[in-house]
């Protein structure tokens, strides 16, 4: 739908096959044009379309308003709003008026389509609620006491509910009950009911619950409801019908009203017709005169920071003293989110920063791992507090020697055991369900239970062994020459115990393996049967369970109903699905049981991926070329080459230094396939797939998983030679061992994932809801080993080494959600944030909340003193509601409220600003929180403005309440003529807007006094200042730069930009000695301004050029500006170079997005920009969109310049690294560089951009 022009996409479904199972296809017809006008003349303003259930053709129904009017104006027009339906005849292309309806309420805003049988359509207006259908008189009902003026409409009055559906979202869970969610986030269900399926009776309207504020609602199957929400977390909810017995008891202390509905249903036994029955069927006309009641439960959560308003950094105040003397600051980023009920504080941080719980020295060390001792009798008596299952022993490989600690209530070293300590360890893990403890060293492996040694066995193969995996019950060791060695846990036939048994698989040595990994499937995704073979098709008995389930549980419910409802109703659904889960466990175990099966991946140095299965090492998977990062990983016919050919071809490839397949994910269903090549991570998802593949084979591949982790080293510039090759690991300690990067971990804090050790260290994380988060842990440096870590001191935490040996025992900390794309923790204000600031000097934070106030009085004016007349209305008015705004002080610490620091400002007063301002009192420059405000009645009185500065000052705490040593001091109020918009502080002045006008002003005895003024425009919404620069921005009029001249005491202006631009927010952007102005405006759009008087086309630097522009699709509220990092953190050397002395400036925007803009040199930017054009053209577009034509600048309005660009499309050039290896190249080669020049400068950009 276009203005009056609606577009018809017509499908056409083809169905291949005869029987129940054939297949539907779907293809285009030709698309075509109608215009509304000449269907019916009166059709403009429309306001929403909907299909309609139960006819033939496709019908169409139209809700429009063909002459406008507005509540000032209802008592001369009102009832505008009218209902057309169309027949869409797509063959004829013909679309007659089949029904229509004018008179309707003038503020209706939505219609819905009823559902078979009942059919017809529900109309919500503001005030009321209709019910419409062909040849049936119409029904509506009135919501509140405003119809009784604003319609003529013939409205019944709803008993027993006063609200108003403006901003609601509904949707229909049956045929006739629909779900509606209000614009405070109360959920109503309106039950639909009918008189013989001839004509609406009544509707029931009744509130369930109380949610989010919604944006949309969908109904789904399986009783679930989405509730999707753009001002706080979207939510999945299952309903559930309540008992019928608890309806019925209920109905006894209904109204009469409700009375007379229960005595109609009697009644209708001797009005039934025998047609009627014959056609629609007994069951449906009684059921729907039955009103249901149901219950909601929040089933899962999609996170959301947005709508961020307003955003500011501020120190983590947890940070372990570990960590305080970084060069670079650590930051994290505090924003407003949300709305009403749904308002938060979102406290983001782009790396994960330990809990360090206590540090070891201890030098040499270069691998560890923890283990798990031998479980206790369930019999033993357990102590309280004692943790289930914790690690016993810590074992610590140096280069020739090992070390093995007992970890209890202390960390201490095991002097006699069965572990061997007189060579260094390779592996050690748990086997036999963590019973035993195996020890892999370089010439031998041990079997041990607790510190008793089982077995020792010697290896000797001609050369040390230098990797092993476990898959339990089976071990995997790799010797330096390639060789394998498959050990398996098995009872022993002499004894009561278990022994390892060794054996030597038969494996095709041509190419030596570099890598291998060992994998126990218990998901039976790696499977060598096909589909046909294996698969059960469970539909049909999901849908025999339902039925089966459904009418023993709703009666347990009927017989329990007191019991299971008690205050709270979520408890029926947990009680019918326990049951549900219960009954249908024996089935779903005989189905879905799958025997665990055991595989090894090993790699050559050819380039060849192989599993094989275990025991018997039976190649089942073959990928050729797998270390260049192909997208897909299908499994190749063995082909034999020549050796000629295979060491050709391997010496050009990447080298494999490491594999890994671990299961993660919800049940850990999900299997992924990890390697690091070189200096890069590869991650593949596995998937099945039974076509076209070899018998004996699996019957899955392999799919590359996008990331964003960079593990590069930056390599120095040499023109020959491999000096340069080896700097990278000059902050590892140097070692002729394998040490394994890629960590498997299980429960760190809830968690489970992958560590990747290195010089960046980064988190790998899948919860249940299936995405892959990578989280960085740069705070540390590099970081060498890692092993997980249960102890009573350490419960669910971790170690590591880090680059000065020394040995972390850390945690995560637990106020953060890591199931984001960066670590988050959302602060419930329950009130709606407008701004924030931080003030360094006490830690603390000033918020600005405003909350909802029922407004029952007018203001009136006699000779400026203001009076408030009171209304008195009747119980069904739905009275406006005024924010009433406050500023608190809040502590980081647990962002708990600082008690009386709470600054309440009047009902009418509406705060503009709250910025930090740096004023000078007597003679020196304080920190103080600036207040900006307006007062705002109506039209006819002048509005007013005022001026609040506060010091946070410390006093004396109260006994046992240590936050209050922080107190809110007002130092000075100021009322001005007209709303403060915005304010700031310049050389130690104070600047504030006011309309159009700017005013300087200085603090003198306690009072602010004038020092200069300028006009501008139409209205400036934002300003800020850099030294003696001051930039303001307009409501309309795009940018100003002014500057304060102290000699003279005075404020100039230096340059505007003369082209109009809605501008939301702006700031500075500091690239070395040039600066450079930013502004966000109403069309999506970021442009760059410059100051540059030389230009001819600046008019002498009366103008501002615009000199780069993008659209970002998002409005942007708010910037923020931080210096490039100094300090490389793994190498701990200054990064310098192009990005030395230049500033990032961040922004949030109203869809809670987070971006950054940071200036580049003009080599980097061209060789970029090249990439960006080639990158267009090759890869495929999301979704068919061009990359370039959505970047390229909106504007709402002809203008005579043409787009400048400019600015790199970040998110595209970092596709770049999800590129196979060959592609990276051939792109490369064609821009005229190399591939890792592209990856050093993303590198780069990294580094200087890990601030928080």
């Amino acid at each position: 739908m276009y203005g009056t022009t609606l577009a018809v996409l017509p499908f056409k479904r083809e169905v291949s096959g005869d029987d129940d199972d054939a297949v539907s296809h779907y293809s285009i017809r030709p698309s075509y044009l109608i215009n509304l006008k000449e269907t019916d003349e009166l059709l403009s303003n429309i306001l929403d379309i909907r299909f309609m259930h139960g006819y033939y053709e496709p019908t169409l129904v139209l809700l429009h308003e063909p002459v406008r009017t507005w509540p000032g104006r209802v008592a001369v027009r009102h009832d505008t709003c009218r209902i057309v339906a169309l027949s869409i005849n797509i063959t004829q292309k013909v679309h007659p008026v089949i029904w229509s309806q004018s008179s309707l309420p003038y503020d209706c805003i939505q219609v819905l389509a009823v559902p078979k049988p009942i059919g017809g359509i529900v109309i919500f207006a503001v005030n009321s609620l209709l019910y419409l259908n062909q040849s049936i008189p119409p029904y509506g009902v009135s919501l509140n006491s405003i119809t009784d003026w604003s319609t003529t409409f013939p409205l019944k009055k709803q008993e027993d509910v006063t609200v108003s559906l403006d901003a609601s979202r509904a949707a229909f869970i049956t045929n006739e009950n629909l779900v509606i969610s209000l614009k405070g986030g109360e959920i109503y269900v309106l039950t639909l009911l009918l008189d013989g399926m001839r004509t609406m009776r009544g509707f029931n309207l009744s509130k369930a619950a109380s949610s989010v504020i919604p944006t949309c609602v969908c109904s789904m199957d399986n009783n679930f409801l989405f509730l999707g929400s753009r001002l706080g977390n979207s939510l999945l909810l299952k309903y559930t019908k309540k008992a019928s017995e608890d309806m019925n008891d209920s109905s006894k202390d209904e109204p009469p009203t409700k009375k007379a509905k229960a005595e109609e249903k009697s009644t209708l036994d001797f009005l039934e017709d025998p047609e009627e029955l014959e056609v629609y069927g007994k069951e449906v006309q009684r059921s729907s005169n039955q009103i249901s009641a149901y219950s909601f439960e929040v089933c899962d959560s999609l996170l959301n920071i947005g709508p961020c308003g307003h955003m500011v950094m501020g120190e983590p105040p947890l940070l372990s003293e570990e960590f305080h003397n970084n060069v670079d600051q650590d930051l994290e980023i505090i924003s407003t989110s949300g709305y009403g009920k749904n308002g938060a504080l979102s406290v983001l941080q782009q790396t994960i920063r330990p809990h360090v719980v206590t540090t070891f020295q201890l030098p040499g060390c270069l691998d560890m791992w923890t283990v798990h001792g031998p479980t206790k009798k369930e019999s033993a008596a357990k102590v309280e507090g004692e943790l289930k299952n914790p690690h016993a022993f810590l074992i610590l490989s140096k280069e020739e020697t090992s070390m093995v600690l007992k970890t209890g209530q202390e960390i201490a070293e095991v002097d006699e055991s069965g572990f061997s300590t007189q060579a260094a360890t390779v592996f050690a893990g748990n086997l036999g369900d963590k019973s035993y403890i195996v020890q892999v060293s370089p010439m031998g492996v041990r079997l041990l239970k607790g510190v008793k040694q089982l077995q020792h066995i010697p290896l000797d193969f001609g050369s040390p062994i230098v990797s092993c995996s476990s898959a339990d019950p089976y071990v995997v060791i790799m010797s330096r020459q390639g060789d394998l060695i498959l050990l398996t846990l098995n009872p022993d036939p002499l004894g009561k115990g278990h022994r390892l048994n060794i054996h030597k698989p038969h494996v095709s040595q041509k190419s030596r393996i570099i890598a291998i990994a060992a994998h126990r499937d218990v998901t039976g995704m790696f499977t060598t049967t096909s589909q046909a073979d294996s698969f059960v098709p469970s539909t049909t008995a999901g849908g025999k369970e339902d039925t089966e389930t459904d009418e023993p549980v709703q009666g347990t419910v009927d017989d329990e109903d007191d019991l299971l409802y008690g205050p709270s109703e979520p408890k029926l659904l947990t009680a019918s699905t326990s049951k549900t889960e219960t009954e249908d466990t024996p089935r779903k175990d005989a189905e879905k049981k799958v025997e665990p099966s055991h595989w090894c991946a090993v790699c050559r140095e050819n380039g060849v991926l192989e599993i094989f299965r275990l025991p018997d090492f039976v190649p089942v998977f073959l990928v050729r070329n797998f270390s260049m990062a192909q997208r897909l990983l299908v499994d190749s016919v063995l082909l034999e080459t020549t050796g000629e050919q295979q060491q050709q071809s391997h010496e050009m490839l990447p080298s494999v230094k490491e594999l890994l397949l671990v299961r993660m994910g919800n049940k850990k269903e999900q299997v992924y396939l990890m390697a690091i090549v070189d200096e890069e991570l590869l991650i593949y998802q596995a998937f099945q797939h039974h076509s076209g593949t070899e018998e004996d084979h699996l019957k899955l591949r392999f799919k590359k998983v996008p990331h964003d982790i960079l593990m590069r080293e930056k390599k120095k510039r040499v023109k020959k030679g491999v000096k340069g090759q080896q700097d990278g690991d000059e902050t590892l300690p140097k070692t002729s061992r394998n040490i394994r990067r890629l960590r498997p971990f299980n429960d760190v804090s809830s968690y489970s994932g992958v560590f990747v050790c290195g010089l960046y260290p980064c988190w790998l994380i899948m919860t249940s809801r299936g995405a892959l988060r990578e989280h960085s842990m740069t705070i540390d440096g590099p970081v060498t080993s890692f092993a997980a870590f249960h102890n009573v001191n350490c419960p669910r935490g971790f170690l590591y080494f880090n680059k000065m040996e020394e040995l972390r025992v850390s945690v995560l900390p637990s106020h953060l959600t890591y199931d984001a794309p960066w670590p988050v923790r959302k602060v419930p204000m329950r009130c709606t944030p407008h701004f924030v600031q931080y003030h360094s000097e006490s830690k603390t934070y000033g918020v600005v909340t405003s909350n909802l106030e029922t407004c029952k009085h007018i203001v009136r004016f006699n000779n400026d003193e203001r009076e408030l007349e009171g209304i008195e209305r009747d119980d069904r008015f739905v009275y406006s509601n005024k924010d009433k705004f406050s500023l608190q002080l809040y502590s980081p610490l647990n962002w708990d409220v600082i008690p009386n620091t709470k600054m309440e400002y009047d009902i009418d007063e509406h705060v503009t600003c709250l910025k930090i301002v740096n004023l000078n009192l007597e003679g020196s420059t304080r920190s103080l929180l600036g207040v900006g405000a307006g007062h705002v009645y109506s039209e006819d009185h002048i509005a007013k403005g005022m001026i609040y500065i506060y010091d946070v000052i410390e006093v004396v705490p109260e006994p046992g309440q240590p936050l209050t040593k922080n107190k809110l001091k007002l130092l000075f109020k100021e009322d001005h003529k007209g709303c403060v918009s915005t304010m700031c502080d310049v050389k130690g002045q104070l600047l504030t807007c006011i309309g159009q006008k700017v005013y300087l002003w200085t603090v003198k005895d306690d009072a602010l006094v004038g020092l200069a003024f300028i006009d501008t425009q139409l209205y400036i919404n934002n300003a800020i200042s850099i030294k003696q620069f001051v930039l303001i921005s307009d409501i309309h009029k795009s940018t100003f730069l002014l500057q304060y001249q102290e000699e003279h005491r005075t404020l100039a202006l230096i340059s505007r930009d003369p082209k109009p631009l809605e501008v939301y927010s702006s700031e500075f952007m500091v690239d070395d000695t040039q600066l450079g102005f930013l502004a966000s405006d109403a069309d999506k759009n970021l442009i760059l301004l410059h100051y540059q008087a030389e230009a001819r086309e600046s008019y002498g630097g009366t103008r501002l050029l615009r000199r780069g522009d993008i659209n970002l699709d998002m409005h942007i509220n708010t910037f923020l500006r931080v210096r490039c990092k100094l300090i490389d953190t793994a190498t701990g050397i200054p990064i310098g170079g192009q990005y030395d002395k230049r500033q990032i400036t961040y922004f949030s925007s109203l869809d809670g997005a987070l971006g950054y803009l940071i200036p580049m040199s003009e080599k980097t930017y061209r060789r970029f920009l090249m990439l960006q054009n080639a990158l267009t053209t090759s890869l495929s577009h999301l979704a068919g969109l061009n990359p370039k034509a959505s970047r390229h600048l909106q504007q709402g309005h002809k203008t005579l310049s043409n787009p400048h660009r400019n600015i790199i499309d970040g998110d595209l050039v970092w596709r770049y690294t999800s590129l196979s290896i060959t592609e990276r190249n051939e792109l490369a080669k064609r821009i005229g560089t190399n591939a890792d020049q592209i990856l050093d400068d993303l590198m780069d950009i990294e580094r200087v951009t890990m601030h928080f």
